[in-house]
């Protein structure tokens, strides 16, 4: 690079003469990770400012010599003028790339390390959702679960080769699946290897790629799979299905499908604590006080139940074991039904004396907690 074309060094780098060798170190680790090669495969012009960001930094890395390019300009470290080595002497051969300067210079730098691309790979897992009814999700059901994934292609078993034809080893890398490339740089000569770009590392090509998958091996596709659900699957539930995911990658395994479960709400019941089953009763002004024989309505049909006499609007009553089954165990949770007592309205005159003559004929013994709610507001305003 001539002199009359080059970049200010301290621009180079986005610095001024102020600059601290911490400064002027943080820089070029910025700017050579920015252009690093390996980001950069067979980019020519990321490759030269890579190469003009270490001259920048192997100057002003070294006190002597960026005196004499702050004093001179390039003339201070051109060795046609007397200034020494413009590349710091480095004469030996890197054969680990650039990775291997960066660790001399900051104990670190971007890994070249790179994952097989031949190695099997596990597919994607997918999602999906279905919708239950209240009592298949009680009971359990088999469900209709639409799912898109990636399927190993059938026109050409997964090869990504058209019919007929076969993967050719790259002849860029003769089927090693990396090259290697020897540069110049201000530190010297060194040899990178780094993945093959024209097969991706892969080794072969597709000479004629199939058309059904482009290549790939694998197509999209949107099947409808039956997944048995377990009694007492809920509201918001992940099921989770092995193996029904996309199709593994150079002979992984399959991905999995994970299916978000909703279900619908019911008009009688109502479910609690995950696998507690709630229902409100109404019973008529008789049966509370009397007593009754009722029907009790649960998942698994009507259960007689005997209700107390004097019962009282708000009770709740609890019947083991008729809630929801808990998945393949036989556990099952607990039914809770609440008493509403329901006033009678529309009573016709004869109905209505009645029920005044009832009512004159009670004394305060029959009404407990109204008697303590008068005793305890009479205390209150005594």
């Amino acid at each position: 690079m001539a002199n009359e074309n080059k970049r200010d060094y301290y621009e180079v780098l986005g610095l001024d003469k102020s600059a601290s060798q911490d400064d002027i170190k943080k820089a070029f680790r910025k700017q050579a990770r920015l252009y690093h090669p390996d980001l950069h495969p067979d980019d020519k012009e990321a490759e030269a400012k890579f190469k003009e960001i270490n001259e920048a930094y192997e100057v002003l890395s070294d006190s002597d010599k960026k005196a004499k390019y702050d004093q001179f300009g390039f003339a201070g470290v051109d060795p046609s003028y007397g200034a020494g080595d413009g590349f710091g002497g480095f004469s030996s051969s890197f054969s680990g790339g650039v990775d291997d300067i960066l660790n001399a210079f900051f104990g670190g730098g971007m890994s070249s390390r790179q994952s097989n691309p031949n190695a099997p790979r596990k597919g994607e897992d997918v999602e999906s959702s279905v919708v239950l009814n209240f009592m298949d999700a009680c009971k359990g059901c088999q469900a209709s679960v639409r799912v898109t994934r990636m399927e190993r292609c059938t026109d050409c078993s997964g090869t990504g080769a058209a019919k007929g034809t076969s993967r050719q080893t790259c002849p860029d890398c003769r089927g090693t699946g990396s090259v290697k490339v020897s540069q110049n740089t201000p530190f010297g000569s060194f040899t990178q290897t780094s993945r093959c770009s024209r097969c991706g590392g892969k080794g072969t090509i597709l000479e004629s790629p199939c058309q059904s998958c482009s290549g790939k091996g694998r197509v999209r596709k949107t099947v409808t799979k039956k997944v048995n659900m377990q009694p007492g699957v809920y509201d918001g539930a992940q099921i989770r299905v092995r193996n029904e995911g996309c199709h593994g990658i150079n002979g992984g395994p399959n991905g999995d499908l994970y299916i978000n479960v909703r279900v619908k709400s019911d008009p009688i019941f109502e479910r609690r604590d995950t696998f507690d089953i709630w229902t409100e009763l109404p019973l008529t002004y008789a049966q509370a006080t009397l007593g009754a024989k009722i029907n009790v309505p649960t998942i698994d049909g009507n259960v007689e139940y005997n209700v107390p006499e004097g019962t009282q609007a708000g009770t709740v009553f609890r019947m083991k074991g008729r809630g929801v089954q808990k998945g393949a165990s036989s556990e099952r949770g607990d039914h809770y039904f609440k008493i509403n007592i329901e006033v009678p309205k529309g009573l016709n005159k004869e109905q209505k004396e009645l029920l005044e003559k009832f009512e004159s004929s009670l004394d305060k013994s029959n009404y407990k907690k109204r008697e303590s709610f008068f005793n305890k507001l009479k205390e209150r305003f005594k």
